[in-house]
């Protein structure tokens, strides 16, 4: 990916990796002797050398390599390498990268090291709690080098199963959710990160990722990139980091950094169709000095699905990669790794999409699809079916949220949620009463936005400030649709709505005409979905072949016979 991304800036490339059709040197031919990709291990350091002899600048792609040699080639003079030896030296150990994080005042779990022995497991326990995880400071990737003890009678088992390789012991984290972010870094030290992920890890691989993430703390999504800057600032070198975190579950939002990537990442793969520029293309722009591309997303919403193998064999890869181009806003990246086996990343699909619910309509048949299957339980964890237009059942991923001060508005704002499921806009609908459950305002108000929300139509009854009050809260577009109640008809919310103070706008209807509130968010929605421009254009040519068919039926029958319908 780095190579399809460096052809595209004629940037000539030299793989170092072992065979001659390795997948990275089957993207990019050498243009010359001079640069014929090299074939060996990337830790062997004479394969080092001769790969830094053929290039201005080393990079590297995984951290299991050589930092000595690859600090001598530095220091040589021969090529410059990013990120810095130094740094790749720091994350090798994961203990020694813990303690790092910790002197530059940095949230991580509380961890300490142990020898390989059941005592000093057994004493490490009774520092920690149970329970406890087990963790090799060196060589470790996709949870292979992690063990979770519950029980210390089970310490010669988590020794046998990580080996023989120094270890540490980590503090049990109750997390919510696991989230990353990938931050690049220049050589004269910039930094810049893209959107908070949400990632899903499945056997202790990375499975999905989402993105945006999606929190109800507005600003849960800058201190989560405050966190993840601060953490690549306290290293040295360019490119770019993939910062693993925990959302932790205390109610608080609080973050602990897992571990630091000093390369491309799994968790950033989405960003090759999602944002304006990805991940690869950054880290090539910031190794060579050129300046950083856009880290925003180009996309309302996006996922990422990786590609693992289920057996030896690559034909029911090669079947579902074919049914994954029928899937709308897919697109398919296959690695061209020589061999298949169980659990062996062997590509990875990205989704894109307009919406969360458009996202999450095009990830369920993929689940339903993938080798070995995917659980009904995580079907419905990850990509849930629609509620029945119907069953008046919230969407999980609404886009317009419809809210009212009494349940005795519901009548008036029914129709709203009528004309959105007809329009299929997801959409929820809930009492929130600005004077009863003030505190309940302000949290529905303030989450709405990151939450993924786009409109939102507030019903105004009585003293008439829910949709006024919402409207100061939120960045989001408010309707206000005025209730008519048992005096003034409705008149005073219309006041209401339409003497907000300059800075507060506020759309609205005509009184209790919930339908049109429907209609007009769907038309603010319809400005970035195009889809629903042609479905209003339907709609519209629907009400003018209602008129021309009562033309034609008054004609018929004539005036004095014509029946009018009431609805």
């Amino acid at each position: 990916m780095l190579a399809a991304s460096a052809s595209l800036l004629n940037i000539p490339v030299v793989i170092l990796d072992v065979g001659d059709h390795a997948p990275a040197k089957q993207i990019i031919h050498p243009r010359a002797p001079a640069l014929a990709h090299v074939d060996g291990a990337f830790a062997d350091p004479d394969k080092i050398r001769e790969l830094a002899a053929k290039a201005e600048v080393v990079t590297v792609e995984i951290e299991h390599v050589n930092a000595d040699v690859l600090e001598e080639v530095q220091n040589a003079g021969t090529a410059a390498v990013h990120p810095s030896p130094s740094t790749i030296r720091i994350i090798q150990d994961k203990y020694r990268q813990k303690e790092h994080l910790i002197a530059h005042g940095l949230p991580v779990a509380h961890s300490v090291a142990v020898e390989a022995t059941p005592s000093a497991i057994s004493a490490a326990t009774e520092r920690l709690g149970l329970p406890l995880m087990l963790k090799s400071r060196t060589l470790a990737y996709d949870g292979r080098g992690n063990f979770v003890l519950r029980d210390p009678a089970d310490a010669q088992k988590a020794i046998d199963f990580l080996g023989d390789r120094p270890l540490y012991a980590e503090t049990w984290v109750p997390f919510v959710k696991e989230i990353a972010v990938m931050v690049v870094r220049t050589i004269d030290g910039e930094v810049v990160s893209y959107p908070v992920v949400e990632t899903v890890h499945k056997d202790n691989i990375c499975h999905l990722v989402f993105a945006p993430l999606r929190h109800h703390d507005p600003a849960f999504a800058s201190r989560a990139r405050g966190i993840a800057e601060r953490a690549v600032k306290c290293l040295d070198g360019a490119g770019v980091f993939g910062v693993e975190m925990f959302l932790r579950e205390d109610g608080k939002g609080d973050i602990l950094i897992n571990e630091i990537a000093p390369r491309p990442h799994n968790s950033g793969h989405y960003t090759i169709e999602a944002c304006e520029t990805s991940q690869y293309e950054n880290h090539l722009r910031a190794i060579l000095g050129l300046p950083l591309g856009s880290t925003a997303l180009k996309v309302p919403s996006a996922v990422m699905l990786n590609i693992l193998g289920g057996s030896d064999s690559m034909d029911e890869l090669v079947d579902f990669s074919r049914f994954a181009l029928t899937v709308p806003g897919a697109s398919v990246h296959l690695y061209g790794k020589a061999g298949c086996r169980k659990g062996r990343k062997m590509g990875h699909i990205t989704v894109v999409a307009a919406s969360d619910a458009e996202r999450r309509d095009r990830l369920r048949p993929l689940l339903e699809h993938l080798p070995g299957g995917t659980s009904s339980a995580d079907l419905v964890r990850y990509a849930s079916p629609s509620p029945a237009p119907d069953s008046g059942k919230p969407d999980v991923h609404p886009l317009v949220g419809i809210i009212m001060g009494s349940d005795s508005d519901l009548p008036v704002m029914l129709p709203a949620a009528r004309m959105l499921a007809r329009f299929g806009v997801p959409h929820e609908l809930t009492i929130v009463s600005a004077h009863r459950t003030p505190d309940r305002l302000v949290q529905y108000a303030r989450s709405a936005a990151p939450r993924g929300l786009r409109v939102i139509i507030a019903g105004a009854g009585g003293a008439a400030h829910l949709p006024g009050m919402v409207a100061a809260m939120t960045p989001l577009p408010v309707i206000g649709v005025p209730v008519k109640g048992s005096s003034l008809d409705g008149v005073d919310s219309l006041h209401s709505i339409v003497q907000m103070p300059r800075g507060i706008p506020v759309a609205t209807v005509a009184i209790n005409n919930g339908t049109n509130a429907g209609l007009l968010a769907v038309r603010v929605l319809s400005a970035g979905m195009p889809a629903l421009v042609d479905a209003m254009d339907a709609y519209l040519k629907s009400l003018e072949n209602e008129v021309m068919a009562k033309v034609d039926r008054l004609e018929e029958v004539g005036w004095e016979k014509y029946e009018v319908k009431r609805s």
